[in-house]
């Protein structure tokens, strides 16, 4: 067990879940930032510096970090190291933000995890000129816990950005960058660039960065912030890299170069070039942790990424007619999506379920879904931060057309619709012969179409 300073006796511990979740959503969302790592600092401090116990490797970028972190993960593993893993935001409950040896936490555990840290929290809201966020408190229940188990080497995804993220009280022994392209421009900036230079922050002196394939002016400041720091710097497409790929029933068959060796005929149960890309960044990512010499088994690999999944990721969740749920909430992310869906389904009809958050790109979302989808039904996910269904209807009729649009806000009756259309039955004016849907548009999109589907909410 960790040592942690005695726990404070007015502190009254949580029983359940839903109490813990209360309790955190009670404390500032994860949206509403003030860039200072002062509190979260002071936090880890009381805590016993959980984040000093293990090695780590830690995530940025604006697109596959979750994925890569996952692939990451199952790689580590492979090699009979334990781990600690933490992704957000969930899909559907909170428990999956934190996972050790590759499984969330479950209800008790996670209680566990509050209950260790809780008594902290009031010690740092009532030193800090603002209170301990949601986020921040999760981070710490993580780190904790993660100690507590204790981990070999904990996998940590950002939040957001890099250097003013809570995550960033790491020093981690590899830092990886996926693709960086406009998203969260109100809080990282408008230009690829200056996304890179907040990002770059995760990269910390003497560290191993290994970056993913990105814009010029992102390449230019990742590799200026490496320089300043003596970090040693891998590139995809110079250093390592996707050596070829073949779309195959439920998912492709890839070839990898890594840093110091290639992997051949290594079958990847996840669709898209995009997720080629993630599995030799996250495999690069790997091999630098282990260090100069190190040449993982080809068949190690192989099984190891057999075993993939990243829910909520072109995951198919139901046949007849076949539904997939995609996280895509940016244009890069849903340009990504297009091509994976051209590159490895076949639909007569693809009926898209959108649902998106009122802060987001939400014209060039719906441009780099256009050529893919057939038809639209505009749905409204249950959070205040959801753009109305009657606004994004206006939005995508004029991109789509007035007759490819539908506007359906309860998310529910919004998936029986898509349905029903993708299966053909006549509805209105838009029979569309047999094909399938996607659910997409933001994370909490899915993660409410995933509850319905797998819980009978939903035909």
């Amino acid at each position: 067990m960790t040592d942690f300073p005695a726990l404070q006796p007015e502190a009254r511990a949580a029983q359940t879940y839903d109490e813990v979740e209360d309790a955190l959503l009670s404390r500032w969302p994860e949206t509403r930032l003030e860039p200072s790592l002062d509190r979260i600092r002071a936090f880890c401090e009381l805590l016993g510096d959980p984040q000093r116990s293990y090695r780590s490797i830690h995530l940025t970028g604006t697109n596959g970090k979750t994925s890569t972190s996952r692939m990451v993960d199952t790689l580590l593993r492979a090699l009979d190291l334990r781990t600690g893993r933490f992704t957000s935001p969930h899909v559907e409950r909170m428990t999956e933000r934190i996972s050790i040896d590759g499984e969330p936490l479950d209800d008790e555990a996670f209680v566990r995890a509050f209950n260790d840290v809780a008594p902290y929290t009031h010690l740092v809201d009532a030193d800090q000129p603002h209170p301990l966020s949601f986020f921040e408190t999760v981070v710490g229940m993580a780190y904790a816990a993660f100690a507590d188990a204790p981990v070999d080497v904990a996998v940590v995804e950002v939040g957001m950005g890099g250097s003013w993220d809570a995550t960033n009280v790491l020093d981690a022994d590899v830092a990886v960058v996926t693709p960086i392209s406009v998203d969260h421009a109100r809080y990282l900036g408008e230009t690829p660039g200056a996304i890179a230079v907040e990002k770059s922050g995760i990269i910390k002196p003497g560290a191993f960065a290994v970056l993913a394939q990105q814009p010029l002016e992102a390449a230019t400041a990742l590799l200026r912030h490496a320089a300043d720091v003596g970090a040693t710097v891998a590139r995809e497409g110079l250093e390592f890299g996707v050596v070829s790929r073949t779309p195959a029933v439920g998912g492709q068959l890839v070839s990898l170069q890594a840093l110091r060796a290639r992997y051949d005929d290594v079958f990847l149960p996840l669709y898209g070039a995009h997720q080629a890309q993630n599995a030799v960044v996250a495999l690069a990512a790997v091999e630098a942790f282990l260090g100069d010499t190190a040449v993982l088994d080809a068949d190690l690999v192989r099984a190891a990424f057999a075993e993939a999944t990243s829910p909520g990721r072109l995951e198919i969740i139901r046949r007849s007619p076949t539904i997939l749920l995609d996280a895509a909430h940016n244009p890069a992310g849903a340009e990504a999506t297009g091509a994976a869906l051209e590159d490895s389904f076949q639909f007569s009809a693809l009926v898209g379920v959108l649902g998106v958050m009122a802060d987001k790109d939400v014209e060039g979302l719906l441009a780099a879904y256009e050529p893919h989808l057939t038809h639209v039904v505009c749905a409204q996910p249950r959070t205040e931060r959801a753009m109305s269904a009657d606004r994004l209807g206006e939005l995508a009729a004029e991109i789509f057309g007035e007759h490819r649009v539908s506007v359906v806000p309860r998310m529910a009756d919004a998936l029986d619709v898509a349905a029903t259309l993708a299966e053909g039955a006549d509805a209105g004016d838009h029979p569309l012969g047999a094909g399938a849907v996607l659910v997409t548009g933001s994370v909490v999109t899915v993660g409410e179409a995933r509850s319905l589907l797998t819980r009978g909410g939903a035909r």
